[in-house]
């Protein structure tokens, strides 16, 4: 029988996801983090999230490499889409149709696998592009959907879907994170990094990431082009 307080923990390679690693560990999980080359833009983000992992010490880092290119509909995914450098209004074409559903449903596998019953995702419902999977009604419906289709869940040993930045800005997901040792020059936000890690600083995210560490008061070790 697993005594262990295991957590899979989505990692994506950026700050708030970097944060969620720190957050778990200072709770007391033993963290494998999974990440996804699923036909995004660069690489840069799957290798900041390997740096990541290194250097928090994780116990294990999977990637797992999908197909979602194929599909296409996605300025991440599709190269004939362009990735907005001013904020639009609405659901920006950023988003990624059915990525989270699709990320935390393996997460859910492998925490099965590993008699994991704690998964944790960087999602934000607060400084964020607005995408529908980052909702807290997502992540509240997803966590029912687990304990309904899994072996562990209707044994009744059922998982729960941990949003710790839920309802954090990104100042306050910053100061998280320092507080608990994170390097945030590790990690890469921008949507559309070169394959060094450099950001546009004009995209959504490179813009979100800035004004979080200017409200922050802390300097921003994000290299740009």
């Amino acid at each position: 029988m697993n005594t262990e307080k295991r957590a899979v923990i989505l990692l994506s390679g950026g700050l708030d996801s970097a944060t969620v690693v720190a957050m778990a560990q200072a709770q007391g999980y033993s963290c494998y983090t999974m990440s996804f080359d699923y036909g995004q833009r660069h690489r840069a983000e799957l290798n900041a999230a390997a740096r990541v992992a290194r250097d928090m010490g994780v116990v294990e880092h999977k990637v797992i490499g999908l197909d979602l290119n194929g599909m296409g509909g996605s300025a991440l995914t599709d190269s004939s889409i362009e990735v907005p450098e001013s904020p639009t209004e609405g659901i920006p074409v950023t988003y990624v149709p059915a990525r989270n559903t699709v990320f935390l449903s393996l997460a859910l596998g492998w925490a099965e696998v590993l008699q994991a019953r704690d998964i944790f995702i960087g999602v934000n419902a607060v400084d964020y592009s607005g995408y529908p999977d980052c909702r807290p009604e997502f992540v509240e419906a997803f966590e029912t959907m687990a304990n309904l289709a899994t072996k562990a869940g209707v044994e009744g040993q059922g998982f729960r879907i941990r949003a710790p930045l839920q309802n954090m800005s990104k100042a306050q997901i910053i100061q998280a994170g320092i507080e608990r040792g994170v390097n945030y020059a590790l990690t890469v936000s921008c949507y559309q990094a070169d394959d060094q890690g450099h950001a546009c600083g004009k995209c959504d995210s490179c813009r979100l990431r800035a004004e979080g560490f200017r409200a922050a008061g802390v300097e921003d070790p994000t290299p740009y082009f």
